[in-house]
């Protein structure tokens, strides 16, 4: 790696089907991201001053490439590496267990996914309860019954008013 060139800070976490790789890069452009079948490339310049950052990752597991995506946002570059061997758990992300200073794990989105069957539908079903949640119990509609059954019937009255 050439001097001017530095490793970009990256997060990363595991999910059933694909491995997820943030890239905290602000304002950056030429983004190029090569997905190769066991390793992953990332480089991009950023800000006024141009900075050349590049990383190169013998990955732990084989990747689809075909599968695999990055998107660009003014402060990160996501990558979504779809795993060639779906339900396979990566404990790292690199091949070798070497210390990358540049690298860590995304404790914000890492989830024990293993012991979850329906680990796609989890945040679903997770945001459904919380919304049931918040709304109330279900036995206030009964202690307000008086009220909502006025409302439906002030609706059905009304046409019998006129």
């Amino acid at each position: 790696m050439s001097p001017n060139r530095h490793p970009a800070a990256a997060k990363w976490y595991d999910r059933r089907d694909f491995v997820f790789i943030e890239f905290l890069v602000e304002d950056s452009k030429d983004v190029n991201v090569s997905f190769e079948k066991s390793k992953f490339g990332f480089s991009c310049l950023s800000g006024t001053e141009n900075t050349k950052y590049s990383n190169e990752i013998d990955l732990f597991e084989s990747i689809d490439q075909d599968g695999s995506k990055h998107k660009r946002t003014d402060r990160s570059i996501l990558c979504r590496l779809r795993k060639a061997e779906s339900g396979k758990s990566w404990p790292r992300l690199t091949k070798d267990k070497a210390k990358l200073n540049w690298l860590s794990v995304d404790f914000n989105n890492w989830k024990d996914w293993e012991d979850d069957s329906d680990e796609d539908l989890s945040n679903y079903d997770r945001f459904s309860e919380m919304m049931g949640n918040m709304g109330g119990e279900d036995d206030l509609p009964d202690l307000d019954g008086a009220d909502d059954e006025s409302a439906d019937s002030d609706d059905e009255k009304m046409p019998d008013l006129e």
